[in-house]
């Protein structure tokens, strides 16, 4: 019996050492919090760049539309500068919903001194989110700008 009981002391004292297991401790809680970190930072990247486009899509869309001649070129160059700035941006303007209204007439948004606000919607994917409950759409947060604009007093025509 002494010589097993001097074997389980021995053992219990080599296991209740700590040598060596601080490098693996750290490297260890190391991963484990640098995944998260590095999954927060791509999120909150992809959500500003997202911000950033919504905000500048619906800039410019309003202040072209505002210096074109008709509604009909104001509405064409509008849709084009949304286009392209959240095509520079990475998102896709097919998904976003936009909306133009006018005050203080709705029907003449052209008109001197009125006012032009560009409304966007559109969806942000999260990043390696996969698709939930097996729909084809990943999860992914809302971004929403708002644009307005007013008609030059100047403005030739009406």
């Amino acid at each position: 019996m002494p010589r097993a009981r001097r074997w389980t002391d021995a053992l219990r004292h080599r296991l209740g050492r700590d040598d060596g297991s601080a490098s693996l401790e750290f490297i260890t809680v190391g991963v484990l919090l640098l995944v998260p970190l590095v999954y927060l930072v791509l999120v909150v990247s992809s959500l500003q760049a997202a911000a950033l486009g919504t905000e500048g899509a619906v800039r410019q869309a309003s202040r072209v539309f505002v210096q074109a001649t008709t509604e009909a070129d104001a509405r064409a160059a509008a849709e084009r500068a949304l286009r392209v700035t959240l095509a520079d941006y990475g998102l896709d303007a097919g998904a976003a919903e936009v909306a133009i209204s006018c005050r203080p007439d709705p029907v003449d948004c052209l008109a001197r001194r009125g006012f032009v606000t560009v409304e966007l919607s559109t969806v942000v994917p999260l990043p390696f989110a996969p698709p939930v409950l097996g729909l084809d759409v990943p999860l992914g947060v809302p971004v929403h700008a708002v644009a307005t604009e007013q008609v030059s007093r100047f403005r030739a025509g009406s």
